[in-house]
């Protein structure tokens, strides 16, 4: 039957860190989870502004299964959404909100953190089902502090952030409560060994802040 919305969206939650990759093969996206996996991220975005996104969502859940939590991005419209699902998804996530995308996700019991940039807009995507509100583009923008900003009157709401974070910011990420974080130039270029290097390095701060608390 496989892992159930909840488990993934918990194990998003715990494992804190994942990739958002726009990959130029299949075989590139492999390489890209091969050092993400071996250095200890093991969910990973594959953003549907890829002409080869299904075929490398595809190509990922073959090879690695459920050791890669694999979800796509830039799902925009229910017939992306239903796509990625049948590629095998595990999560969806948008840089907007859509009605159509939260009830496919809901449907057929998928995560879906939609991009909302106002407390208003993230309610009601909380309303409509949403696991996660991923701030988008803000958090590129206001960095850190968003956080309080949507926390502070809503703190049971569950953000991701995507964009601006890196390895120089990520203390102050993890001490903003955020819930979870997507990486992209950072876990998604060079070689597989770097990738790794980088990826043990984001899984490294994630457990010194938790031990610490």
């Amino acid at each position: 039957m496989g892992l159930q919305r909840a488990e993934v969206a918990q194990r998003l939650a715990d494992g804190w860190a994942f990739t958002v990759v726009r990959p130029e093969t299949p075989e590139r996206a492999l390489e890209i989870a091969e050092g993400c996996l071996a250095g200890g991220v093991d969910a990973l975005e594959v953003s549907f502004t890829a002409p080869c996104a299904v075929r490398a969502i595809e190509a990922i859940v073959g090879r690695f299964g459920d050791e890669v939590l694999v979800g796509a991005g830039t799902v925009m419209d229910e017939a992306t959404a239903c796509m990625a699902r049948m590629a095998g998804a595990r999560f969806v996530v948008s840089n907007c909100l859509s009605e159509a995308v939260a009830a496919t996700c809901n449907r057929y019991q998928l995560p879906y953190a939609p991009g909302c940039t106002s407390v208003t807009e993230a309610v009601r995507a909380l309303e409509l089902g949403a696991s996660f509100i991923k701030c988008f583009p803000i958090s590129s923008v206001y960095g850190p502090s968003l956080v309080g900003l949507f926390k502070t009157p809503t703190p049971w709401m569950p953000l991701m952030a995507s964009g601006g974070v890196t390895l120089e910011n990520l203390p102050e990420w993890l001490a903003s409560g955020v819930d979870c974080c997507g990486f992209g130039g950072l876990l998604a270029t060079g070689s597989v060994e770097a990738i790794a290097e980088n990826a043990r390095a984001v899984r490294a701060a994630v457990r010194a802040h938790r031990a610490a608390r």
